[in-house]
């Protein structure tokens, strides 16, 4: 594997468009939106996801092949300190290869970077590998859970990573 980082820009929206929905198709459980909510959303949407105020959104490239999305979100309720990771997401041929690590460092870099050291995120309760590997990287549980959005059957569980 030939792994490069990259960061998006406002005018890769249709490189976001498209991995995000091979993300949701892929793996339609993991998510809090679902397929057919986003094949329905026009550019506008997908341009507007990519406003530099709605935080960082990063891909892992294998060659030209794109195997990893995170995104880093700063909610507008958010307190000065804190941001949200969203949309992380590992091709399943690149899983347990180290995508998924170098996709939360750099959203842990970027946060670091912006000033804001608290990171939270909400993972599926049933989603153990995702969850070892956010605690390899120092996010604990806190205790709060909530259904998942797009499957109420489902819980997903809140986990923080803070300085220290």
């Amino acid at each position: 594997m030939n792994l490069v980082v990259r960061r998006l820009g406002a005018d890769d929206w249709p490189l976001l468009r498209d991995v995000r929905l091979r993300a949701l198709a892929d793996s339609p459980t993991a998510f809090a939106s679902t397929l057919e909510r986003e094949e329905a959303f026009d550019d506008t949407v997908w341009r507007d996801r990519m406003h530099p105020r709605t935080g960082l959104k990063t891909i892992v490239l294998d060659g030209e092949e794109p195997v990893g999305l995170i995104g880093g979100y700063v909610a507008p309720d958010a307190d000065d300190r804190s941001v949200e990771v969203v949309s992380m997401w590992v091709a399943p041929t690149a899983r347990r290869r180290g995508v998924g690590s170098l996709l939360v460092a750099d959203v842990l870099g970027w946060a670091d970077a912006v000033g804001r050291p608290y990171v939270q995120l909400w993972v599926v309760a049933d989603n153990d590998a995702a969850r070892r590997l956010y605690q390899r990287h120092g996010f604990a549980l806190t205790g709060q859970s909530q259904p998942l959005p797009s499957r109420p059957d489902a819980l997903e569980l809140q986990m923080v990573h803070a300085p220290g």
